[in-house]
């Protein structure tokens, strides 16, 4: 897997050895500062035409928390309602957030490349990544994991 950082302070070997572990694909994934205003937050995407992920760390660095949605119910009634399911996660590390930007825009690449099926499924991705980026290991098997549709009540149990 070719990985290249424009990120001060992280070399390419360093995010490649923070990447590993992880399923690989066949696309650059380039690691880049993401700058805010206001507060961290998660930023990444995949670049299909170009056969690119680029994954963004928050500059300057600081800890954080963001809510994941992993799940959706329809809701009865007139109209397109929803019950989001998520959980807010804590990302202590730039290897952290490293990680589940990769697994989620990872399952966006297998959703497409591998599957044929689009690469639109919000939920399945941060799925995947929230049960995986800090797993020591993580393979296409977990990826079809977190495709299967369960009820919110059996995954929590199942931690």
């Amino acid at each position: 897997m070719q990985v290249r950082s424009e990120l001060p302070g992280l070399s390419s070997a360093q995010a490649r050895k923070i990447l590993g572990g992880l399923p690989r694909c066949d696309y650059e994934v380039v690691v880049r500062p993401l700058r805010y205003r206001w507060g961290p937050h998660l930023a990444a995407r995949c670049e299909f035409d170009e056969r690119r992920i680029v994954l963004q760390v928050p500059v300057p660095w600081r800890t954080f928390k963001e809510p994941v949605i992993y799940a959706a119910r329809r809701k009865r009634g007139a109209g397109m309602r929803f019950a989001w399911a998520s959980e807010t996660v804590y990302f202590g590390t730039r290897r952290d957030v490293l990680r589940f930007l990769y697994c989620h825009e990872w399952m966006h690449w297998y959703l497409d490349e591998m599957l044929g099926k689009g690469s639109s499924a919000e939920t399945a991705c941060d799925r995947f990544a929230l049960r995986n980026f800090r797993r020591r290991y993580v393979t296409t098997e977990d990826a079809d994991e977190a495709l299967k549709r369960r009820s919110v009540r059996a995954s929590a149990s199942a931690r």
